[in-house]
C-alpha cells in the first residue's frame, strides 16, 4: 500500500535541500536518509533521501543526484510516497494511518448512525474526517479526542460525541450575535 508522507515545499539555500510539509507521524522512519519515494507526479521519482535535518522547526531534506538550488525548485509540490504493508500499524495505539479510517462507520455513543467516513482531509491545526451520510450529503467532523471518542478497527467504528450544531444545523446554538448585545443595551 503506499501512502504520502510528505509534500516538497521550497528550496532552502543554495545545496539543494527543501522544506517538505511531513504528512506522516513517523518522519524518521519514512523520510529517513537512504529511504526511497515514490512521486507524485511519477516521472519527478523515485527519489532517495540524502540527508534530512530540522531547521527553524521545519523539516528540511536533500535528495540524491539534487545538488543545488535549480534542482530543488523543480521538484516543488511533489508528493513523497512511501510504501507500506497494509497490516502494519502505528505504534502508537492512537495513531491511526489513514486507509484504516476510510470506510469505517461512523455513530453516536448511544448507536444512532451518522454516516461513514469517505476522506480524510489533513489541515495545519488538526483533520477531519469526511463523512457521507445515507441520504448523500456530507458532513465534516474534527478528527479531535473531545468529538471523536473512540475508534474500534475491529468494529470498523467511529464514536462521535458533537457539540450542537456539528451534525444538525436546527440544534446550533449562537453563543452571542451582535444584534441581540445591542438589544440589551437599549
Amino acid at each position: 500500500m503506499q501512502l504520502v508522507v510528505a509534500r516538497i515545499g521550497r528550496a532552502h539555500g543554495i545545496k539543494g535541500e527543501v522544506t517538505v510539509e511531513v504528512r506522516t507521524d513517523e518522519p524518521e522512519l519514512r523520510l529517513g536518509p537512504g529511504a526511497v519515494l515514490t512521486t507524485d507526479p511519477a516521472g519527478i521519482g523515485p527519489l532517495t533521501v540524502e540527508t534530512g535535518r530540522v531547521h527553524s522547526g521545519r523539516l528540511l531534506l536533500r535528495f540524491a543526484g539534487v545538488k543545488d538550488r535549480t534542482g530543488a525548485e523543480a521538484l516543488r509540490n511533489t508528493l513523497l510516497i512511501s510504501d507500506v504493508d497494509p497490516e502494519e500499524r502505528p505504534e502508537d495505539p492512537e495513531e491511526f494511518y489513514d486507509h484504516q479510517l476510510v470506510d469505517l462507520d461512523v455513530v453516536l455513543a448511544d448507536g444512532t448512525e451518522i454516516g461513514r467516513i469517505t476522506e480524510i482531509t489533513h489541515l495545519p491545526s488538526q483533520d477531519l474526517f469526511i463523512v457521507e451520510r445515507p441520504d448523500g450529503s456530507e458532513v465534516m467532523i474534527p478528527f479531535v479526542e473531545e468529538i471523536v471518542t473512540s475508534v474500534d478497527l475491529t468494529e470498523q467504528r467511529a464514536v462521535i460525541d458533537p457539540p450542537p450544531g456539528l451534525i444538525d444545523d436546527s440544534q446550533a446554538v449562537v453563543a452571542s450575535t451582535r444584534d441581540d448585545e445591542a438589544k440589551d443595551q437599549d
